[in-house]
């Protein structure tokens, strides 16, 4: 008897989640380690279970990501975005209230390319008159 599975890639900055959600007791799997474990900081915990909140699922599913790429908060927001999709999967009906939320919309926000003669994007070197 083969187990539902529901996929969903969700990206942010530089990193990207592939998530899958399995039926379950509603505990989430970070590249083998558990979420408190690979993601230190309480305040991402929550971004990362918004849309299990949003759609009232949690502690239905489990939830196992691969992510890579980028920091602790792009990674949450890459895994926030997967799940979401993932739950679109499981129930079309979601849609509206994941729409609603806003976690649907991949974001765009990019760190900006560094520019010749710069120190960074933006940042030059500190004037000096003599």
């Amino acid at each position: 008897m083969a187990q539902a599975q529901y996929i969903g890639t969700g990206r942010r900055k530089n990193s990207t989640a592939r998530v899958r959600l399995v039926p379950g007791s509603g505990k989430i799997t970070v590249n083998k380690k558990d979420l408190a474990e690979y993601i230190p900081f309480a305040h991402l915990h929550e971004v990362i279970k918004q849309p299990l909140a949003v759609t009232e699922t949690e502690g239905t599913y489990d939830v196992l990501v691969n992510v890579n790429g980028g920091g602790f908060s792009g990674q949450a927001g890459a895994i926030r975005h997967g799940i979401a999709r993932a739950l679109l999967n499981v129930d079309p009906d979601f849609r509206k209230a994941l729409k609603a939320a806003g976690l649907l919309t991949r974001d765009p926000r990019m760190k900006e390319r560094k520019k010749p003669g710069l120190k960074k994007a933006r940042k030059a070197s500190q004037f000096s008159k003599r």
